[in-house]
């Protein structure tokens, strides 16, 4: 993963869990059940801008070497697994 990339991913990451343990903190307090769950829904949002991140840093330097590299095999395994994560991040 790239520097940048990393670092953006880990700096999201920390904001979820803090989101996380608010939500945690609204589950404990008997917080009034939409709040929570528009909470859950902002969580999950997130989460998902972090999946993007990482597979497009993924796509870009991890899928793109593996074309650079002329290796068939290489560039046929990295194609069928970037669609084996994209169908089950579709779920």
């Amino acid at each position: 993963m790239e520097k940048d990339t990393k670092a953006a991913c880990l700096k999201r990451l920390n904001r979820i869990e803090g989101q996380v343990r608010g939500l945690a903190k609204m589950v404990e307090e008997g917080r009034y059940c939409i709040d929570v769950v528009t909470q859950i829904s902002a969580v999950r949002a997130a989460l998902r801008r972090v999946e993007e991140e990482v597979l497009r840093d993924h796509v870009a330097h991890c899928v793109e070497h593996a074309i650079a590299s002329g290796d068939t095999a290489d560039q046929r395994r990295k194609v069928a697994e970037l669609l084996d994560v994209l169908a089950r991040t579709s779920r």
